[in-house]
């Protein structure tokens, strides 16, 4: 008699892989459904043929959110590895041609992304116009988490990140700026320490240009915050006298050219942060994506070396 083995008659489909991926990451059958383009009972169909071949429940049914069971907490791991294994044999492909083209998805900072995007949307088009460009605008931790699952090729963060699994790859420095109310314009520069005595307006919890305000001031936390989700709303908040706040230089054009406030550099060492590039090691576009990578710096030359004389820039005391 010949014995099957059960393995070999487990009929799964890469779609059901993929659907499965989406269901977990939105937490819910519909976000889900509409991130896959299909209906909310297609979405539930699949899943369910999946648990049947499997011979296992993927997700405890009855709540509102999604949760997995133990098999499917098991199965997770495995599925992104899979896809993330076929992804790359697409880039494998791509890889080998002589030209870039096709897909490419890019991730970005939120104290990056609307200063240095148009540019680098500009110049990629101009230098590489097969591309397909797609841009994921979120912070940090959420950017690594994604390239390293093989959700995004690439990520444009300040460094570093220090993933293991990731190449990191330092573009270009740029200095903070101190942005206070227009009627101190000329005033003497405060220091790291009578910065400290101010009231400093940081972004939330959660980016990374909160952490490097603070480590410049050398503070844990300040004593009195005002938080905000951008830095186009903490230089509104110092044109309206609130206090005071920290903004990288290439957000000085577009944050200020509305706002009643005045810009002052800090006395060497100025602080900074290093902008970068991160990709995974294993990705077979590692050599396309250092060409990416000269895109984005002639991008972000341009803007870095606009005359003083600039309207954004007026006023700008050492």
């Amino acid at each position: 008699m010949i014995q099957h083995d059960r393995r070999l008659m487990i009929n799964i489909t890469l779609r059901q892989l993929r659907y499965f991926d989406a269901l977990v990451r939105h937490g819910h059958f519909g976000r889900a459904a509409e991130a896959c383009s299909i209906s909310q009972p297609a979405l539930s169909m699949q899943i369910k043929e999946m648990e049947v071949a499997l011979g296992g429940a993927l997700l405890e049914r009855g709540a509102r959110q999604v949760a997995l069971t133990t098999f499917g907490e098991e199965l997770l791991q495995r599925v992104r590895d899979i896809l993330r294994s076929v992804d790359e044999l697409g880039d494998f492909a791509r890889a080998s041609r002589d030209r870039l083209a096709g897909r490419l998805r890019v991730g970005m900072i939120p104290t990056i992304a609307p200063y240095l995007l148009p540019k680098i949307i500009e110049n990629l088009a101009r230098m590489h116009p097969e591309l397909d460009i797609h841009v994921r605008e979120t912070l940090t931790p959420k950017l690594i988490k994604e390239v390293a699952e093989g959700r995004l090729d690439t990520a444009i963060v300040a460094l570093p990140v220090s993933e293991p699994s990731l190449t990191e790859i330092a573009l270009f420095k740029e200095n903070f700026l101190l942005v206070r109310p227009g009627d101190q314009e000329g005033m003497p520069t405060p220091n790291r320490e009578t910065l400290r005595e101010m009231k400093l307006l940081l972004l939330e919890e959660g980016h990374c240009f909160r952490d490097q305000a603070l480590s410049f001031c050398n503070m844990q936390a300040p004593r009195e915050v005002l938080d905000a989700s951008s830095l186009s709303t903490l230089v509104q908040m110092v044109g309206a006298g609130i206090g005071v706040t920290l903004i990288p230089e290439m957000a000085v054009e577009v944050e200020t050219r509305s706002a009643p406030v005045s810009l002052a550099r800090f006395k060497n060492p100025q602080p900074s942060r290093t902008i970068g590039m991160v990709w995974r090691k294993s990705s077979p576009l590692a050599r396309q994506l250092e060409q990416i990578s000269e895109a984005v710096c002639l991008s972000a030359g341009k803007m870095r070396h606009r005359p003083a004389t600039e309207p954004a820039l007026r006023g700008i005391t050492a």
